[in-house]
């Protein structure tokens, strides 16, 4: 029985600890990321299911107003596209349009179009800057939100007047129509406008989604405000916007960073900026290179592995020939009287060696100059062949 000796740990071959210490700050941050990333799912995990759908029954659904709705004689019907919405439009109807801000800004302009000659209500649920001027062109959106929700209707809105307070505050609007009724105010400015409209129509705009919600329902004025915004018309058509609207893919005016949200621009520039921070930080020099002492002896035995293993990695049998035969070569010329400096002349070391070890000299220039091996037995069989010439030349 025998016993394979254990050979000492190269640079080459380090142990599972000097692994570990290497790596050990690259693992904990991306144990930190995935707990970041599990956290926030968690987080999230009840966040808004069925967020504004009048079929559900979660805290942030709608279904406790449309049930209520039709209590009262109100029929509600759901739809997922645009050319729904169009078509359901009418003197008799009110349209919900739920996320306002999710349409293109050519679904806003068709949209417009339609309800302005409707006869009907629109109500636009908390749109922002970018999409109420297409919705309601002489509304406009303040960027500073309410800093209360809850709000007194100070308003002559008959619908506001019976509810009284409701949480509608939000996105705060201006608007430069003169008939508008501005309710709801929030340091002067509305969250709940009634824009009167051609035919006997009108558009309601709504800072807060809020009094639609079924935990909101039955706190403060918010079911009695929504039964009358939303039951002012025997037929409700509840718009959900969805990406997989036919007519969302026609819009040529929006590129792919017009459909990231503005948090996500501003958190990937901030990354690249602290990606270079960390580059510079990181930074071993900033000019020339400049000799160092090594702190501790490194064996030759250890560079001379640690580059063979690189040259086989990278399968450079020709660059590992090269060195082989330039080494060999600056070896054996002072052996046979030529100078260092003539050594990698063929003309000079060839005869040299010939006359010294009376060879017809036809297997040097190959061993010696020769082309780089095809695979890696023709280099081991170099390197034998190469230390077999050196040892012959030494001899004689």
């Amino acid at each position: 029985m025998t016993t394979e000796a254990t050979l000492p740990s190269t640079s080459a071959s380090p142990t599972a600890r000097q692994v570990w210490t290497r790596t050990r700050g690259i693992a904990l941050a991306l144990v930190a990321l995935l707990a970041a990333a599990v956290t926030i799912a968690v987080m999230r995990s009840d966040a808004r299911h069925g967020n504004l759908d009048p079929r559900s029954a979660d805290p942030y659904g709608s279904r406790a107003v449309a049930e209520l709705l039709a209590d009262r004689g109100v029929s509600t019907r759901v739809v997922a596209t645009l050319d729904e919405a169009r078509v359901a439009a009418g003197p008799d109807t009110t349209l919900l349009v739920a996320f306002p801000d999710l349409l293109t800004h050519r679904q806003q302009a068709h949209l417009h179009s339609t309800t302005t000659e409707s006869g009907g209500r629109t109500i636009l649920v908390a749109p922002g800057s970018a999409s109420v001027g297409r919705l309601a062109p002489d509304v406009t959106a303040d960027p500073a939100t309410s800093a209360h929700s809850t709000l007194e209707p100070d308003c002559d809105l008959p619908a506001a007047r019976r509810a009284g307070a409701a949480d509608t505050g939000g996105i705060r609007y201006t608007t430069t129509h003169l008939d508008a009724d501005s309710c709801y105010p929030s340091q002067r400015l509305a969250t709940l406008l009634r824009v009167p409209a051609t035919g006997g129509g009108d558009t309601v705009v709504l800072g807060a989604p809020d009094i639609l919600r079924n935990d909101r329902l039955d706190e403060q004025g918010n079911a009695s405000l929504a039964l009358q915004l939303l039951g002012s018309r025997p037929h409700l058509v509840w718009y959900l916007p969805s990406l997989s609207d036919a007519s969302a893919a026609d819009d040529d005016e929006r590129s792919f960073f017009d459909l990231l949200p503005s948090g996500w621009r501003w958190g990937t520039l901030q990354l690249f900026v602290a990606a270079a921070l960390a580059a510079l930080w990181r930074a071993r020099r900033l000019g020339p290179l400049v000799p160092e002492r090594l702190p501790v002896a490194i064996r030759a035995s250890e560079t001379v592995e640690g580059r063979a293993r690189l040259y086989r990695k990278a399968n450079a049998r020709d660059r590992a020939a090269a060195a082989l035969r330039s080494t060999t070569r600056t070896r054996l010329a002072p052996l046979v009287g030529v100078p260092v400096a003539q050594a990698h002349a063929p003309e000079a070391l060839l005869p040299a060696l010939s006359a010294h070890l009376h060879n017809d000299g036809q297997t040097l220039p190959a061993l010696l100059f020769g082309p780089p091996p095809s695979d890696d037995a023709a280099l081991v069989s170099l390197a034998d062949q190469l230390d077999a010439l050196e040892r012959e030349v030494r001899r004689s």
